[in-house]
C-alpha cells in the first residue's frame, strides 16, 4: 500500500481518489502496472505446467484489472475534465497503453496457453460461463494477430496504435472545435422567440467572460435552443452552419478531422486483410449478433423501405406547414427543428419549453429512482466518495437481503454540459463486479451527460429529450450495476454482444411515455403542479411527431458507417474526404428525405465511429430498438388492465434473463429465455406508429 499512498492511482481499496490524482500521477502508475503485467505475463508463459484456471487464467485477470482500473480512471478525467494537463498525461501514455494490449493480443505464447487450457482435461469441468470465457478469449487473440507471421506483427501493433492516437486526436478536435465558435447578442430584440432559461444561460455565459450581451455556443444546451426556438433566421443559419462544419477543412485548419479520418479508415482496411478479412466490417461483426454486412445491410434496407415512405409524408407536411404559416417559400436545414416546433405547437397545442417547466432535476431523479425501485425492489440511497467536480452527486444501490440490506453497488452521476466535458451522453465502469483472491467488488459506474445547469437560483429544468437521454443512459448503468455474474470477462456489459448492449438502455426509455411514472416525477418549476393529464395526452398524440425522419435519419447513420467499412475501397492509403462524403451522398440518395448542403461536414463530427466503439456497428441502435420494443412489450401484456407498467414479477425476470447475466451467454438466448421466442420487428413499428392505418 506504500505505492499506493504515494499514487493515488495505484489506490484499489475503494472508490478513486479524485481529490488526490493529479496528471503527475499518470506516467509512473501506468507505467508501474504495465511492467506488473508483463513480468506476469512472463512467468506464466515460462511455466511448462498445463495452465489451469486458477493459476492461470485468475491471476491474468487480476493483473489486468489493476491497470483497467487505473486507466480507466485517466480516460474518465480525459472525457469529462479536459484541461491541457490531463490532455498531456492522456496523449503521453496513450501509446504506451495501445502498445501493451496491442503486445498481449499478439503473445503466441500467451495464446498457447489459453488454448492448452481450452484443450485440457479442466476444460470439460469448468462451467459454461467459463468455458464461454476461453472460447472468447481465443476469438480475441485471432482478433488480436496473435496468428500473424513474426514478421507482420510488430506493423499489426503499429497499426493499433496509430488507431488510438487518431481516435483521440478525432475527440480532442471535435471538443476545441465546438469550444472555438460563439455567437454574440447585443440587441435583446436578437432573442426573439428564444425561451428565457436559455437566454439566462447565454447571458451568464458573457458576465463569466466579464461582457455584456449574451453568448450562444455550440454545446448543445445552448445550441439547440437557438435553432428550435429563435425567430432570427439568420442567427439559427450561423449557428446550423457552424455546428456543421466543426473540426472541418471549412473551419481552423489545424483542427480538421477529415485527414484523420482517411487515416483511420487506411488503417482499420489494412487490419481487416492482415486478419484475412475482406473488409473491417467484417471483423466488427465476429462478435455480434449479426453474421454478414450483407445481413445487416438487408436488415436495415428492410426497415428503410417501411420508414421512408413515413419520412416523406412528414416532410410534405412540414414543408406545407412552414409556406403557409411561417412564410418559408424554401424549407432550409436550420428552418427544420424552428418549423418542427411550430407545427408541434399548432397540432398539438404544447411546445417541449411549456413541458420542460414540469421536469426539474430532483423531482426527475425521484422519479427514476422510483421506477428502479418498482421493477427491481432495489433502494437507491445518496453517498459520499472523492469526485473530479463539485457538480457529481454519487450514490448506492441495495436490496434487502436475508440479514438486512445488502450493497449491490454504486453510481456517479454528472449531469450538467462544462466547457471541459466532450460532448453526448454516456454510461462507463469506474469497477466491474468480479469475485478475486481478496474478496469480491461490487460495480462501481460513471453516468454522464451534457444537460442544462441550474439557472437563477433554480434547479435544472430537462426537456422530455432530456429525461429520455437520462433513462437510455440508466439502463447502461443498470446492466453494469444488476449484474450476479462474478466472471470479469463476462460481468456486467462486459462480453455482450455490441448490437445487444443498448438493449437495457433503449428499454428504459419506454417507461419516459407511461402516466403512471411521469405523474410521480413532474413537478411545475414555480407552481409545484404536477404534469396535467391534458398536457400529457398531447405528448402522447405527438410521440410519434416525425418519427418517419427521425428513423431514416438513424438508418442513414447506419448505413453509412456499414458501407463505409464494407464497401469503400482503402488499400490504397488515406482516402480521400471526398470519396466519404461520394459515399455519403449516395446513402442519402437512398434514404434521406432532407438533404443537407453540399459544405455539411457530418463525418467530421460522427464520433461514434470514429472515435468511440461503434465502428460498423452503428446499426446496434436500430437492432437493439427491436428487442427492446419486444422486451417491453411483455411489460405491456402485464400491465394490461393494472393501470401500471411497473410490474415486479416482469422486472424480476428482465433482471434474472437480461441484466444479471451479463456476457455469460449469447444476447439472443437471454432474449429468448425472457421473451420465450425469437425478437419480432412489429412492436418497434408499433412503437414509432410506422404501421399502415387501415
Amino acid at each position: 500500500m506504500n505505492d499506493a499512498v504515494a499514487n493515488p492511482l495505484l489506490d484499489f481499496s475503494g472508490m478513486p481518489r479524485f481529490a488526490d490524482i493529479k496528471p503527475a500521477h499518470v506516467e509512473p502508475a501506468i507505467r508501474g502496472l504495465i511492467d506488473e503485467n508483463r513480468a506476469l505475463i512472463e512467468r506464466l508463459t515460462a511455466d511448462p505446467a498445463t495452465p489451469t484456471w486458477d493459476g492461470f487464467v485468475s491471476p491474468m485477470d487480476e493483473a489486468g484489472e489493476r491497470l483497467g482500473r487505473a486507466w480507466g480512471v485517466v480516460g474518465h478525467l480525459h472525457s469529462v475534465f479536459d484541461v491541457p494537463e490531463w490532455r498531456e498525461a492522456y496523449n503521453a501514455m496513450l501509446p504506451e497503453i495501445s502498445r501493451f494490449y496491442a503486445e498481449v493480443g499478439q503473445n503466441l505464447a500467451l495464446f498457447e496457453k489459453y488454448k492448452a487450457l481450452h484443450d485440457s482435461a479442466e476444460f470439460a469441468t469448468l462451467s459454461p460461463v467459463r468455458q464461454r470465457i476461453l472460447e472468447h478469449a481465443l476469438r480475441d487473440f485471432r482478433l488480436s494477430g496473435a496468428e500473424l507471421p513474426d514478421d507482420q506483427k510488430p506493423r499489426f501493433q503499429e497499426i493499433q496504435e496509430e488507431q488510438s492516437q487518431l481516435a483521440a486526436k478525432f475527440s480532442e478536435n471535435l471538443l476545441d472545435a465546438t469550444n472555438a465558435h460563439a455567437e454574440w447578442i447585443a440587441d435583446e430584440a436578437g432573442l426573439a422567440g428564444i425561451p428565457d432559461d436559455a437566454r439566462q444561460a447565454a447571458r451568464a455565459a458573457a458576465e463569466a467572460e466579464g461582457k455584456e450581451g449574451w453568448k450562444f455556443t455550440l454545446q448543445m444546451p445552448s445550441y439547440l435552443p437557438v435553432l428550435q426556438y429563435a425567430d432570427d433566421r439568420e442567427l439559427r443559419a450561423r449557428l446550423y452552419r457552424a455546428y456543421a462544419t466543426r473540426a472541418s477543412e471549412l473551419g481552423n485548419p489545424e483542427l480538421d478531422n477529415g485527414p484523420l479520418i482517411g487515416r483511420i479508415l487506411a488503417l482499420r482496411n489494412e487490419e481487416a486483410r492482415m486478419l484475412g478479412y475482406r473488409n473491417f466490417a467484417e471483423v466488427s461483426l465476429v462478435p455480434k449478433m449479426a453474421d454478414t454486412p450483407e445481413q445487416v445491410l438487408g436488415f436495415l434496407h428492410d426497415l428503410a423501405a417501411k420508414a421512408k415512405p413515413f419520412a416523406e409524408k412528414d416532410l410534405e407536411e412540414l414543408k406545407a406547414f412552414a409556406r403557409a404559416e411561417l412564410g418559408l417559400d424554401t424549407l432550409e436545414p436550420w428552418d427544420v427543428a424552428y418549423a418542427s416546433e411550430k407545427l408541434r405547437q399548432a397540432r398539438y397545442a404544447y411546445s417541449d419549453q411549456e413541458v420542460k417547466q414540469y421536469f426539474p432535476e430532483p423531482k426527475v431523479l425521484d422519479g427514476l429512482f422510483g421506477v428502479i425501485r418498482a421493477l427491481y425492489r432495489v433502494d437507491i440511497l445518496p453517498d459520499e466518495a472523492p469526485s473530479w467536480d463539485p457538480d457529481v452527486r454519487f450514490f448506492r444501490i441495495e436490496k434487502e437481503g436475508a440479514n438486512g440490506p445488502e450493497l449491490v453497488g454504486h453510481f456517479y452521476l454528472d449531469l450538467h454540459a462544462r466547457s471541459t466535458k466532450r460532448g453526448g451522453a454516456w454510461m462507463d465502469s469506474a469497477r466491474s463486479r468480479h469475485r478475486n483472491t481478496w474478496g469480491s467488488d461490487t460495480p462501481v459506474a460513471y453516468l454522464v451527460c451534457n444537460f442544462p445547469g441550474p439557472v437563477g437560483g433554480k434547479p435544472a429544468t430537462f426537456t422530455h429529450d432530456d429525461v429520455l437521454t437520462l433513462f437510455h443512459e440508466c439502463g447502461h448503468g443498470l446492466h453494469h450495476l444488476l449484474t450476479q455474474v462474478d466472471e470479469l470477462a463476462v460481468s456486467g456489459i462486459h462480453g455482450v454482444e455490441w448490437d445487444a448492449v443498448e438493449l437495457p438502455s433503449q428499454f428504459m426509455e419506454n417507461f419516459c411515455w407511461e402516466w403512471d411514472v411521469l405523474q410521480g416525477m413532474t413537478a411545475h418549476i414555480d407552481t409545484g403542479e404536477p404534469l396535467p393529464r391534458a398536457l400529457y395526452d398531447k405528448m402522447i398524440a405527438a410521440k410519434n411527431f416525425q418519427s418517419g425522419m427521425q428513423t431514416v435519419r438513424q438508418l442513414e447513420f447506419s448505413m453509412f458507417d456499414l458501407r463505409l467499412h464494407s464497401e469503400l475501397d482503402a488499400s490504397a492509403g488515406p482516402v480521400p474526404i471526398e470519396r466519404v462524403m461520394a459515399l455519403l451522398d449516395e446513402v442519402r440518395r437512398e434514404v434521406a428525405v432532407m438533404i443537407p448542403p453540399a459544405w455539411h461536414r457530418f463525418p467530421h463530427s460522427f464520433s461514434h465511429i470514429f472515435a468511440g466503439g461503434y465502428a460498423a456497428g452503428y446499426y446496434s441502435y436500430k437492432w437493439a430498438e427491436v428487442l427492446s420494443a419486444d422486451a417491453f412489450e411483455a411489460f405491456e401484456e402485464a400491465g394490461a388492465g393494472r393501470g401500471s407498467l411497473l410490474d415486479p414479477e416482469t422486472g424480476e425476470r428482465f433482471w434474472r434473463e437480461i441484466l444479471a447475466v451479463g456476457g455469460s451467454r449469447p444476447a439472443l438466448d437471454s432474449f429468448k429465455a425472457f421473451r420465450g421466442r425469437e425478437p419480432r420487428v412489429d412492436a418497434l413499428l408499433r412503437h414509432s406508429g410506422m404501421v399502415a392505418q387501415a
